[in-house]
């Protein structure tokens, strides 16, 4: 196996993407989550018929955590890594280390970003207003499935080449 930067080689730096989109995912969730549960229980501690309403704005934040951890999967499956004994060349590794990372950044600003939307938008529900408080978090959840969908395309991209 070809060693290169760091003596890592093509395998190591293909799973340090896949840790670090998993990573950073699931930071920014943990994040977000707090945010926006720490107001939601504060307006439950007030008025705990409002729980239905604000579970899926306390949830949302979690989601990029979820996109990481799909993300991490996904490269250990196209790339069988998990398989035994795979030769990548560190170029390879290198490529699919950069393509985790929209998912992972990505993942970690919008989920944190998100939480704070999803604490504001508590403060809709705990009004009694009618508006769709879950808009608000939903727009920030966009960029996180774009940077999803942009890994999973480069992912594909590379699962075809280093196939073929």
């Amino acid at each position: 196996m070809s060693e290169t930067f760091l003596g890592m080689g093509g395998i190591q730096w293909a799973l340090f993407g896949a840790g670090t989109a998993a990573i950073l995912g699931g930071i920014g969730s943990a994040i977000g989550i707090t945010s926006a549960s720490t107001v939601i229980s504060g307006v439950l501690s007030e008025d705990d018929t409002k729980f239905g309403q604000l579970l899926p704005l306390a949830a949302m934040p979690g989601t990029q955590g979820i996109y990481g951890f799909i993300v991490a999967v996904l490269v250990m499956v196209f790339f069988n890594i998990m398989g035994g004994d795979v030769q990548m060349p560190v170029g390879a590794g290198l490529a699919i280390f950069f393509a985790c990372l929209p998912t992972g950044f990505l993942g970690l600003v919008t989920a944190i970003y998100q939480g704070r939307t999803s604490a504001a938008a508590a403060g809709i529900v705990a009004a009694g207003k009618r508006a769709p408080a879950l808009v608000f978090p939903a727009l920030v959840e966009t960029y996180a499935i774009f940077a999803l969908i942009v890994t999973i395309l480069m992912l594909l991209g590379l699962q075809q080449g280093f196939a073929g």
